[in-house]
């Protein structure tokens, strides 16, 4: 019994750590990607596809690549 429950939940930790689907697969995240837009700045585009992967598949992932910036798009500078 008590196998299964650490089975369980080392099962659940590495799902919470793989499943920020834009931090482990969107490549390296940029500066602009990083920092928060000014005030009068339009807000920064959002990976559609990452988000609906995130909301699906563990949706604490999402906390994950917003906190990282990675599920923001890149910038064209």
């Amino acid at each position: 019994m008590k196998k299964k429950i650490i089975n369980a939940l080392a099962l659940v930790v590495i799902a919470a750590m793989l499943s920020s689907c834009a931090t482990v697969f969107g490549g390296r995240v940029s500066e602009c990607q990083r920092t928060k837009p000014a005030a009068g700045e339009p807000a920064r585009p959002v990976r559609a596809v990452a988000l609906v992967a995130d909301v699906l598949l563990f949706w604490p992932g999402a906390i994950v690549d917003f906190a990282t910036g990675a599920i923001y798009k890149p910038c064209n500078k």
